[in-house]
């Protein structure tokens, strides 16, 4: 038995007939919705099983799907989602015990800087001692009398060659700034101390704290503090 066309529903047999979008059509009624068009095989466009020519096939807005609440909360759980497990886990860990804090990421880290800033706070400390000490040392020279010049000289010889290797060898100051870097990926800061940026923001007044990490002021916002090494490039 021949089968209707979808367009008249009249009968269409094997010599005219059209079949597309899961119906049959005659030839001559195979053809554009709005502006009537006789179509083929080759230029007809498909919407909701009924044919279009390329001028008046519709257009497909997504502004209203991509506004409701589903899709805005997809939107808010990929942006948080490289963020919200970790910090999850290391809440969960915070606490529990040493031998848990200290395997992770964050605490080697942290541990690493504080042993960074103790080492710097240690050479301060040392300079200090260094220049209160000498500060006696005249006072004791213009105390003495011509008796003891001689010895007074002698004592400043023997004292004044000891600090100077050791300032040499032990002398660190904390580190300078490097000039302007210029931020290279987009990073949110994970931690207190850090400081969060987008791709191309310069960074500040940038000191190196060890061989991943650097403390710097961002230009753009004005915040301080450390940010990885390896989101930046010297400019």
């Amino acid at each position: 038995m021949n089968p209707l066309c979808s367009r008249c529903n009249q009968v269409v047999y094997p010599t005219e007939k059209v079949n597309c979008l899961d119906k049959y059509w005659h030839k001559g009624c195979f053809s554009c919705e709005v502006c009537k068009m006789t179509l083929n095989m080759k230029n007809y466009k498909g919407f909701e099983k009924r044919p279009y020519c390329n001028a008046h096939y519709p257009k497909t807005n997504f502004t209203c799907v991509a506004d409701t609440p589903e899709n805005l909360r997809l939107k808010q759980q990929s942006k948080m989602q490289s963020q919200v497990h970790y910090r999850e886990d290391f809440e969960k860990n915070k606490g529990k015990g040493f031998s848990v804090v200290a395997d992770t990421p964050e605490m080697q880290r942290i541990k690493k800087t504080q042993d960074q800033i103790s080492n710097i706070k240690y050479h301060e400390e040392f300079e200090k001692r260094k220049m209160g000490g000498e500060v006696p040392l005249q006072p004791s020279t213009h105390n003495q009398g011509g008796a003891y010049q001689p010895p007074a000289a002698s004592q400043n010889f023997h004292y004044d060659p000891t600090p100077e290797p050791v300032a040499q060898t032990a002398a660190a100051p904390p580190p300078s700034g490097r000039g302007r870097f210029k931020a290279v990926y987009d990073y949110v800061a994970a931690d207190d101390d850090e400081v969060s940026f987008m791709d191309g923001d310069v960074i500040l007044d940038v000191q190196q704290i060890d061989e991943g990490w650097m403390y710097g002021r961002v230009e753009r916002t004005g915040q301080q503090g450390m940010l990885p090494a390896n989101y930046v490039e010297l400019i």
